[in-house]
């Protein structure tokens, strides 16, 4: 297999702007860009020279070095799930139970986008294992916590690592990997992580029944050690796509302008969702206050990326591009709409089939089996076939299907039926979760490649905190409304105070049914929100072209020069200066 190197300046003519240092390098990249800013195909991605080629040994236990970092990440997701109550007991903090969770995602979802910057300006290996440390470092942290804050405050350092993780395993594919075999390699990443997911709470359960909590921190250490080694010593340390600029440029590059009203903006959001509907009314003060310091905060930061321009932390030249634009529409309906039923399809089974939350996991598995088996085998058509746009498309189709059959169970639906439907529902994520992270490594030249990755990511991130909320929101207010239809004579707070697991200890056999009929119909009108997102997100294949993993066009290089050439004249009419080395490049070229 041949090692795919970054690719760097190739000429040696100073650039004429700072335009032109990002630009430069497209010219003999794999993915070249046509004149209207949308890519036209991949440019000799596997004809790379023999002293290019990692041994397959060494690719291997990359493999496992990706995949145990990997695996970290994503069963933190899930394995506090069974162990909080145990926690909450240790330090009797019921109060702190949400922060656990949200100081994770709080941290990662702000510093997402920071790392995107990183992996653009220095090299994958340094940065990915910064990433890994300061995961580990978290965790650490979080096994040993004296208290529950010092536990809030290792979730919150775990994150900030946990941000730096998949695009670093996404890009340390790319430079590895030939195009046309990564298909394969992102379903295996895919596959790890619904395993991952699945075993969190089955672990999390073992673990506070059997040993400690402690343990749901203390087992990623192991598989860091083991990801941290093998990449020190088997992953060359190539030199990151802007490698041409010096440390003030690259300070300057972080948009430190931008970063400061971004952070503080997510932060908002996130805790307006946080707190909305839960331990405040939504139209609370407090909630009303948060979302518009993020609306103020938000349109500071574009003002600031339009001056910024290439120096943007979201430069705007990477979402003009139509398929990336078209890949972050379908990543953001496409998160949350499978968010959505990871979070109320359990509680569908606790609730109206009565179920404990253990048995409710075993239902799951064909959600998780589904998902495995068809990233592979998505993975492979797209290797077999050269584009992945049309199981993209397919993705959508199916999953909505999926979706719309789900929301049609019933209180007395048996195993066929949600047993098939999941299996629909995770076929159509399975052939799109990880392969629209292809795009990006097709349409998008080696220079914004980690930031359109990081995009990606920090779209999907975000929009499942945001679809959750809402759903959320609608689940407690159709919940309210079917009860006075379906039991009038039962007071709705009393139900909504219930725990899920309680309904049938708390309603006599007579009150019990019109409950769990206003229940299933509430979590159905719930599961409405996820067959809206999932048939939306066909929109964004649709806008993307058709662009090959494996048969270069024959003008991809000749438009690729073209756009380089107006990118420079751009450059030089904006600082006024930089027209001979402009011309120079344009004739080197």
């Amino acid at each position: 297999m041949s090692a795919v190197q970054p690719a760097a300046a190739s000429s040696t003519t100073p650039p004429a702007s700072n335009v032109t240092q990002e630009l430069q390098p497209q010219r003999q990249s794999e993915n070249q860009k046509s004149e209207d800013g949308d890519t036209t195909g991949t440019v000799g991605e596997d004809e790379k020279p023999k002293e290019t080629e990692l041994a397959m040994w060494k690719l291997l236990l990359l493999g496992i070095a990706l995949l145990s970092s990997l695996f970290c990440i994503s069963l933190d997701g899930t394995i506090l799930a069974t162990a909080i109550p145990k926690i909450t007991n240790h330090f009797h903090s019921l109060d702190d139970v949400a922060w656990y969770g949200s100081a994770y995602l709080f941290t990662t979802c702000a510093v997402q986008l920071v790392f995107g910057k990183m992996y653009a300006l220095y090299a994958t290996k340094w940065v990915f294992l910064t990433g890994v440390a300061i995961f580990e470092l978290g965790s650490l942290i979080c096994g040993t916590a004296p208290t529950s804050i010092a536990l809030i405050i290792g979730r919150a350092i775990a994150g900030l690592g946990a941000a730096g993780i998949f695009t670093g395993v996404i890009l340390i594919i790319a430079t590895n990997v030939p195009l046309r075999q990564r298909p394969i390699y992102t379903g295996l990443m895919s596959s790890m992580h619904a395993v991952a997911s699945v075993a969190g709470p089955l672990l999390g359960g073992v673990f506070t029944d059997h040993v400690t909590w402690r343990w749901c921190f203390y087992i990623n250490l192991p598989f860091g050690v083991v990801s941290i080694l093998f990449i020190l010593l088997f992953l060359p340390s190539t030199p990151p796509p802007q490698s041409d600029k010096d440390w003030k440029e690259k300070v300057k590059s972080f948009d430190l302008i931008g970063t400061f009203f971004l952070i503080p903006g997510i932060i908002c959001l996130l805790l307006a969702l946080q707190w909305g509907g839960a331990k405040y009314p939504w139209d609370n003060a407090r909630i009303i206050a948060l979302f518009v310091v993020f609306g103020v905060l938000m349109a500071v930061f574009i003002g600031v990326e339009f001056w910024q321009k290439d120096r943007a932390t979201i430069p705007l030249r990477i979402l003009k591009d139509r398929n990336i634009l078209g890949a972050v529409w379908f990543g953001i309906c496409m998160g949350g709409a499978l968010f959505i039923f990871t979070y109320y399809l359990p509680i569908w089974f606790q609730a109206i089939q009565g179920v404990s939350a253990t048995q409710s996991g075993i239902r799951n598995l064909p959600s998780i089996l589904g998902l495995v088996v068809f990233a592979m085998i998505g993975g492979g058509l797209v290797t077999a076939v050269g584009y992945y746009t049309p199981f993209l498309i397919l993705s959508s189709v199916v999953t909505a299907v999926g979706a719309g059959m789900l929301s049609t169970l019933k209180t007395n639906s048996g195993k066929g039926e949600w047993i098939g439907y999941q299996i629909l529902l995770s076929a159509g994520a399975g052939l799109g979760a990880q392969n629209v992270m292809l795009v990006p490594q097709v349409a998008s030249p080696p220079a914004d490649q980690p930031m359109a990755i990081s995009i990606l990511i920090f779209t999907q991130t975000l929009s499942s905190a945001i679809f959750l909320a809402v759903a959320q929101n609608i689940f407690q207010n159709q919940l309210i409304r079917n009860l006075h239809s379906y039991a009038p004579d039962i007071d709705s707070s009393s139900v909504i105070q219930t725990g899920v697991t309680l309904l049938r200890e708390n309603f006599s056999p007579e009150q019990l049914p019109p409950v769990l009929e206003a229940y299933n119909k509430a979590i159905i009108q719930t599961f409405y929100v996820a067959v809206a997102m999932a048939a939306a997100s066909v929109f964004g294949p649709i806008f993307m072209k058709w662009l090959s993993l494996k048969t270069p066009k024959k003008d991809a290089t000749q438009n690729g020069e073209e756009n380089v050439q107006n990118g420079e004249a751009g450059a030089e009419e904006e600082k006024g200066s930089g027209h001979e080395a402009g011309g120079s490049g344009r004739e080197n070229a």
